[in-house]
């Protein structure tokens, strides 16, 4: 590379944290490419996001507005019994964005002309002077820094340290957005809890499609929280019609009728009304068996991890966003104030590995009551103490801890 050219960085993975990553070393001065696996444009994902202080002070600090527009006002949690009477209230001002719309906020400011798709990547070559990334297709990359922020099934993360894999934390999320029209008003304004023993269902209001945030036109995000032994049921509810067995996750369309249907009838047994009726209405609910993912390292000379790739944190946490955009600061400061591209690596790894087995710790702790079992001292421990209305109520999707 000529004197004076800019460093190029290579960003395996377009969603939130790649994005992230890609915008801030733009600032600095870097020439970042994002590489994205999936062929198309990214869809919405469905999934709600509760933010965060720290969220938005970030995005101030890439000149995006996390203000206007942003997402729905929830001022007040609730928890309410099987009969649906509230047991538990708890003042808590706070923001609920989707993931489609902080997605589009970032991949409006990222240059479409930096932004690459059906990138599957193959291979990693690191040399003294360089990086290089090989595509299925053929197609390589070359460049100073890269940075794999993949998500949970991070092929970066998988070449360079195959030993660091997810482990199933014991339960699974059912997952739904229900247009505001279907859910009723008690819960609607509010985000709400039920506590059936030993799972958890939650639900706030989140804007409608394309980010629609006029009343009458926003959506319902649930998530409810079921354990399912490994050996057994996960297996069962990651099987399609067809017989095959899907790892980590199954697409929505192949999760068979009778799973589903199994769903819906132990809502209407366990869940409060208001619950079991957003459950009962919504077309197309979505499977998230939950996991643990914990990266001993997320630096290797000219590589680095980040968000979902470097650590998988349980989402009662609230901070799996937060975290990305957290982790794509660090390493964007580090890599402006170290001398060196080896030093600033080091010191991005030294600030988020302590950072990411923090909210790993407090993500076991928050969901160890939903786990098939709890099988040490501390996940009992953790189990007596979070499953109580308010406990959850003060706890979940905070940050302050």
């Amino acid at each position: 590379m000529a004197s004076g050219a800019p460093r190029r960085a290579i960003i395996i993975g377009g969603s939130i944290g790649g994005l992230f990553a890609a915008l801030f070393l733009r600032r600095q001065g870097w020439d970042a490419t994002v590489f994205e696996r999936v062929p198309t444009p990214l869809a919405s994902r469905g999934a709600g996001i509760i933010t965060h202080p720290e969220l938005r002070a970030i995005l101030e600090r890439l000149g995006l507005d996390a203000e206007r527009d942003f997402g729905v006002a929830v001022e007040e949690r609730v928890t309410l019994g099987a009969d649906g009477r509230v047991i538990g209230s708890f003042p808590c001002a706070q923001v609920a964005t989707s993931w489609d719309r902080l997605f589009r906020m970032l991949r409006a400011a990222f240059p479409d002309e930096c932004y690459r798709h059906a990138a599957e990547l193959s291979a990693i070559e690191q040399h003294p002077d360089g990086v290089r990334a090989i595509f299925a297709d053929g197609r390589q990359a070359a460049g100073d820094l890269l940075i794999g922020a993949d998500g949970v099934r991070s092929m970066v993360r998988h070449l360079l340290a195959p030993e660091i894999a997810p482990v199933y934390a014991g339960y699974v999320a059912w997952r739904g957005l229900l247009a505001e029209s279907a859910v009723a008003p008690d819960i609607f304004g509010r985000f709400s809890f039920c506590l059936p023993p030993g799972e958890q269902m939650l639900g706030y209001p989140v804007a409608g499609e394309n980010n629609d945030l006029r009343p009458g036109h926003r959506r319902f995000n649930f998530v409810w929280y079921r354990p399912a032994d490994e050996a057994g049921a996960l297996p069962d509810l990651l099987t399609d019609a067809r017989g095959q067995t899907h790892s980590l996750s199954i697409p929505p369309p192949l999760i068979r009728p009778e799973v589903t249907a199994s769903m819906r009838e132990a809502a209407r047994r366990t869940l409060a009304p208001i619950f079991a009726n957003v459950v009962a209405a919504t077309a197309l609910p979505f499977l998230q068996p939950i996991y643990d993912l914990e990266s001993t390292r997320i630096a290797w000379d000219r590589v680095a991890l980040l968000g979902d790739a470097a650590f998988v944190v349980r989402p009662h946490v609230g901070a799996g966003v937060t975290k990305a955009a957290e982790d794509a600061a660090s390493l964007a400061a580090a890599l402006a104030n170290a001398p060196g591209l080896p030093a600033a690596l080091e010191r991005y790894q030294s600030e988020r590995l302590p950072a990411g087995r923090r909210l790993l710790r407090r993500g076991r702790h928050l969901g160890a009551y939903m786990q098939a079992q709890q099988s040490t001292d501390e996940e009992r421990q953790a189990a007596a103490r979070h499953h109580t209305p308010a406990a959850v109520m003060t706890e979940t999707a905070l940050l302050d801890f």
